[in-house]
């Protein structure tokens, strides 16, 4: 007997060309012994018909948020709730958008905010809006709020673009449903069960008690980092310099200044199952600096004597017992980025190291995009501008992958 038999999935199909494919799910899930309750948005009705859903649901496509008899047969509350699992097929970026920000403007929408089910989203749009900064954020919120996702995937569109964005085909979505009624609550969040310690932002070494030597480094991408690492199902540390950010929903942050403070904050959190060092920490704090305010000497500027702070990527990448089984490095190059970066990888000694160019004319540093090369002991990854978020999920999803092939 199929693990699908008897299941009543409430199928959710949103308004793009890959609304077609949907018609293929429904018949595969159907044939697993599936039962299929459709739910149609308006936009959906333009690229495929309710009569041809429901001869293939084997009833009636529901579409309206205030029809009579629907609400009279059963409402759309009750609806909602008369599942076991909510499929969204093709998840747009407007369904998206609504499900993030909790509107409820339609049927579909209403649906989806009234369930207290599992949900499952087969995105599908354009290259340029699944990668907008919009949409990235509205998909971590989706994912720390435990929506599992399927797809999407990387290809040839409509529109005659290339790039992630394609609606998974039906099996695979078919596959996704089946794991989620198979495995529980860890499907769509690869890194349950797991400790994730991540750092960013700047760090602070004081002169006196007003000045101090800093870095550009808005935080952006570590925080993003840790977002997505507790969207994944992690749990995650976060140790983060001062930042105009606020703390990612679900993370223990934990605030400090100086490089010394971020190592005993960082050791303070171990163990990890993975540690991503996306801090930029100073090299050199002032080695006395004053307790009370330089003052000017008839112009005659103080004498700074600096120190080398504590290496905190090569102190962990070097730590026997509690070493993480998984140590991320960051490199902020502007000149020689893959040499620099592949070189610092053997010298601090840690897995991987992400490298990014952090000139002033790539807007990278305090930016929202970010262009990175993945350096591992297999050789060098050049991914494409991406927004940073984007480069979170794609990062924690290879962390992910290679914690699933760690021993436990």
């Amino acid at each position: 007997m199929s693990s699908l038999s008897g299941r009543r999935i409430l199928l959710v199909i949103g308004g793009g060309i890959a609304a077609y494919k949907v018609l293929e799910l429904i018949r595969r899930l159907r044939d697993r012994g599936a039962m299929v309750r459709p739910v149609m948005t308006a936009a959906a009705q333009q690229f495929v018909t309710p009569l041809a859903v429901a001869a293939l649901a084997g009833g009636k496509a529901h579409a309206e948020l205030f029809s009579l008899t629907d609400e009279a047969e059963m409402g759309h509350i009750e609806l909602s709730r008369a599942a076991d699992l909510v499929v969204v097929a093709p998840a747009t970026a407007d369904l998206l958008a609504k499900m993030a920000a909790g509107l409820a403007d339609d049927l579909a929408s209403t649906l989806l905010l009234a369930t207290d089910k599992r949900v499952l989203v087969a995105p599908a749009m354009n290259v340029r809006m699944w990668l907008h900064a919009a949409t990235q954020r509205n998909v971590a919120q989706l994912r720390a709020d435990g929506i599992a996702f399927a797809g999407p995937d990387e290809g040839a569109m409509a529109c005659n673009e290339y790039g992630p964005g394609r609606m998974a085909e039906p099996p695979a979505i078919l596959a996704a449903i089946e794991a989620l009624f198979a495995g529980g609550e860890t499907v769509g969040r690869p890194l349950a069960g797991r400790h994730v310690l991540v750092t960013s932002g700047p760090t602070v070494e004081p002169i006196d008690p007003v000045r101090v030597i800093a870095n550009r480094s808005s935080g952006r991408q570590g925080h993003a980092i840790a977002h997505a690492a507790a969207a994944a199902g992690a749990r995650v540390t976060l140790v983060s310099g001062p930042v105009a950010l606020p703390d990612p929903v679900g993370v223990a942050t934990v605030h400090v200044e100086t490089a010394a403070e971020m190592l005993a904050a960082v050791e303070g959190a171990l163990p990890a199952d993975a540690a991503i060092f996306a801090a930029a920490v100073a090299d050199w704090r002032v080695a006395d600096a004053q307790m009370r305010k330089l003052k000017k000497d008839g112009g005659k500027p103080p004498a700074l004597r600096l120190v080398e702070n504590a290496d905190i990527l090569a102190t962990i990448a070097g730590r026997s017992g509690d070493r993480p089984r998984l140590v991320v490095g960051f490199a902020a190059e502007t000149e020689d980025l893959v040499k620099n970066a592949i070189e610092k990888r053997r010298r601090k000694g840690c897995d991987w190291i992400v490298a990014n160019d952090v000139s002033p004319a790539t807007g990278i540093l305090g930016g929202t995009d970010n262009a990175v090369h993945l350096v591992t002991a297999d050789g060098v990854e050049d991914w494409p501008a991406l927004p940073k978020e984007e480069v979170a999920r794609r990062l924690v999803q290879r962390v992910a992958a290679a914690l699933a092939l760690a021993p436990a």
